[in-house]
Formats: C-alpha cells, sequence, structure tokens
C-alpha cells in the first residue's frame, strides 16, 4: 500500500490521465486532465447503465489516444453505495481507483473560483486535482472470500438491528399489557418465558390456566423446566397485574406475529454464522485468531472481512489507521492539545475491535495483566479507556502476526512483546 503523499503523487505521471467523477444515483459527470492540472477534454455526463460505462471507457480510451496517455486513474467521492458498480466496472478494465475525502472536496471547492458554489460541473475538477497532488486514497474492493466475509458481516448487523428492534417492540408490549412480566422473567427470550408468551399471552389467560397447566406446557418442549414455584409466582403476578384490559385480541395477534418475526430472523442469524465460519476456514491462518481466548467468530470474520488479503500491508500500524486507531494530535506553539485516535477509518473494523477488547478483557489473562499495567505503570499511566485503545492496536498485531507468518498465539511471547506495544498519550 502507498500511504505517503510522494509517492501517491509519482504516480501521477506524464503518461497518467487523471479523471474525476462526480457519481450520482443516476447520472455521473466525468472530467479528464493531465498530470499539471490540464483539462484534455469537455464534460462527460454518462448515465448509470452498461451503456453509460461503455461511453465513459470509449472517452477515456480517445482522450488517451489522442495525448498519448497509458494509463488511467480515475478519481471519486465515497458517495454511499452509489460507487460500487462504477467501481467494479473500473477495476475490471484495469483502472487504478482513488478515493477522495469529501471533507477535502468542500475545503478545497473554492480554490478556482473563489466561490462556494457546487454543482456537477466543478466537482469533478476538484476530485481530479485532489488525485493530481495525491490528496487520496487507493481504492481496495476484496474479491472472493474476502468479499463475502464482508458482505456476510454487513448482514449479520443488519439482523442484530432487527433483531433488537423486535426484542424493544416486544418488550414494550410487556410493558403495556403485562409489566410484572419482567418480575418473573429477566430476559423474555429464554424458553419458559417464550412459551408463556405464545401459549399465555395475558395476565387472565395464565390466571385461567393455572400453575400446573402452565408447567405442563414446559415439560411439553422442555427438558429442564422452569418449576411449578415459578408458575405459581407467574400466576400470583398475573392475579394483580395492572396492565391493560382492553384492545386484547389483537394485542395478542401483534405479540404473536412479532414472536414469529424474532424466531424467523434468529434461524437466519444461526444459518448466517455457520456461512461466515465456512468462509473464515477458507482464509489462510485464520482459524488461527479463535485460538485466542476471548476472539469469538465474529471478531475474526469481521476483521478478515474487512481488512481483506493480509499481504496488501507491509506494516500492522497500517491497519491501525485503516480501523481509525493511529493517534492524532493538535498542538500550535507552546499549546499542547491532548492525544486522541483519528476515528477516520472503517467504522465496522474499529467498533468489532473494541467490542472484542471489551470480552478479551474478561476471559483472556494475558490481556488483563497488559490492561492492568497500562492503568498502574509509574511512568504515564494510562485511564481505563485509553488502555483498551492500545489493547486494540496490540491486538492488530497479533492478529497481523498470526495471518500474515502462520504460527500459532502464544500467550508468553505476547506478553514478552509487552514494550513494543501502542503508546497512547494521556
Amino acid at each position: 500500500m502507498k500511504n505517503t503523499q510522494n509517492e501517491k503523487i509519482s504516480q501521477i505521471k506524464f503518461s497518467t490521465l487523471v479523471v474525476g467523477i462526480d457519481v450520482a444515483k443516476e447520472t455521473h459527470y466525468a472530467r479528464a486532465f493531465n498530470f499539471r492540472g490540464i483539462e484534455l477534454s469537455k464534460l462527460l455526463k454518462f448515465s448509470n447503465t452498461a451503456e453509460g460505462y461503455q461511453r465513459l471507457e470509449e472517452w477515456m480510451q480517445n482522450i488517451c489516444q489522442q495525448h498519448s496517455k497509458t494509463d488511467i486513474i480515475v478519481g471519486f467521492e465515497p458517495t454511499g453505495h452509489y460507487w460500487f458498480t462504477l467501481g467494479d466496472y473500473l477495476k475490471n478494465q484495469g483502472h487504478k481507483l482513488a478515493m477522495v475525502s469529501p471533507f477535502h472536496v468542500k475545503r478545497t471547492k473554492e480554490l478556482d473560483d473563489n466561490s462556494p458554489t457546487k454543482n456537477d460541473r466543478k466537482d469533478p475538477k476538484t476530485i481530479a486535482m485532489l488525485v493530481k497532488d495525491g490528496r487520496y486514497r487507493e481504492v481496495y474492493i476484496p474479491e472472493d472470500v474476502y468479499q463475502e466475509l464482508r458482505e456476510a458481516v454487513s448482514e449479520r448487523d443488519r439482523l442484530v438491528q432487527r433483531m433488537s428492534a423486535i426484542s424493544n417492540q416486544i418488550t414494550r408490549w410487556l410493558d403495556i399489557h403485562f409489566p410484572e412480566f419482567h418480575t418473573i422473567f429477566k430476559d423474555w427470550r429464554r424458553k419458559a418465558a417464550m412459551q408463556v408468551l405464545r401459549n399465555y399471552p395475558t395476565p387472565d389467560k395464565i390466571v385461567a390456566a393455572g400453575a400446573v397447566k402452565i408447567e405442563e406446557t414446559w415439560k411439553l418442549t422442555m427438558k429442564r423446566t422452569a418449576g411449578l414455584k415459578r408458575a405459581q409466582e407467574l400466576v400470583k403476578a398475573a392475579e394483580k397485574s395492572i396492565g391493560r384490559k382492553t384492545g386484547l385480541i389483537a394485542a395478542e395477534t401483534s405479540l404473536q406475529h412479532l414472536l414469529n418475526e424474532y424466531d424467523l430472523y434468529s434461524q437466519h442469524y444461526q444459518q448466517l454464522e455457520q456461512l461466515m465460519l465456512e468462509l473464515l476456514q477458507q482464509v489462510p491462518n485464520a482459524e488461527k485468531l479463535l485460538d485466542i481466548k476471548g476472539v469469538g467468530l465474529v471478531t475474526a470474520a469481521t476483521f478478515v472481512g474487512e481488512v481483506g488479503d493480509i499481504r496488501r500491508f507491509q506494516d500492522p500500524r497500517q491497519i491501525q489507521k485503516l480501523a481509525g486507531f493511529n493517534l492524532v494530535e493538535n498542538s500550535s506553539g507552546k499549546h499542547k492539545g491532548k492525544t486522541k485516535i483519528s476515528r477516520r477509518g472503517r467504522r465496522r473494523l474499529r467498533h468489532g475491535l473494541f467490542m472484542a477488547m471489551i470480552t478479551i478483557l474478561a476471559t483472556n489473562p494475558e490481556f488483563r495483566q497488559l490492561h492492568k499495567k497500562n492503568i498502574s505503570r509509574e511512568n504515564n499511566p494510562l485511564n481505563k479507556m485509553q488502555s483498551i485503545i492500545a489493547l486494540c492496536g496490540k491486538l492488530i498485531r497479533v492478529f497481523y502476526a498470526l495471518l500474515r507468518t502462520g504460527t500459532d498465539y502464544s500467550a508468553d511471547k505476547m506478553l514478552g512483546d509487552i514494550e513494543l506495544g501502542m503508546k497512547a498519550v494521556a
């Protein structure tokens, strides 16, 4: 990966055609420049279709022939998901892709005309000039199993969000119609609680059924029941319930729909986890990540899917920057600002590593030892959050070593390399 601006600028040569594209949902706009920023053709307007992409390709090739250009670099902003299909097409055509920051486009759009005007003709030029000056990042579009993992992790997040929304709706239903239910069952998703909601959803039906019948219902579907005592407590709570007594027919229908929907998403979630495991097994050395105590399937799949082929990185610090865990500081003159992480990078990767570290600190003794040392050392002790961030950097280096070299995880070696850990400044 080329990370320095000098290296990026050096790739823009006399033979390079720099194309800036303003990406939209239906219609894109493109402008072409040479390495000095001189425009080589008129603005191209093309549709987000196969015919439009072909028109773009023919337009770029004609410019290359007219001006003796041999390679093309195409720059654009990350406009949501709209660039995905165009990016795939350009990559398949063998063109280099460059992503520029929308923040940079916003700040530099006034350089040419000293005007805050933003339009479809101006934006492609601004994007192309940023690319020409090396102010871009290379676009990595994962292939094969890496793209499959990335899609699987994204789908998992969607399922988790949907299941959480349904869970909140069921909790709301119980708060309205049977608020005492929470005093008997802490979690409605447990088998015993689910059976009650399916068969006796309202306090009146619980009282009518009685404790003995409720226990018999549990025995039909559970090897280990909640017990007669729990059933008696449930009936007693139902007798004194303050829940709403009106509109129960429609309310019960709504609850059953929510429960069925939750079951459906749960089944999809289990199937997806199996798929993630099968995909992870296809990545060289990826299963070694699971040898680390506290690292589960979701963490490993998220890391591999978001990072992609580990061989494209020469140093784990590049992955830290990709995740937004690189340290930044705002200082000027005598003022020295606080050091913090940039938070600029792949959000899902950063969030996945952070949540994984919370679990790791609860189950992994060697990482817990490092955490304790970070917050209790004599010189420049870290607070708990700083230590967690530093350990996320340590986890990245461990993952990098396992995937890159194929070595087995060693707790002793990890503790021995403590001095190489990421340093966070208060």
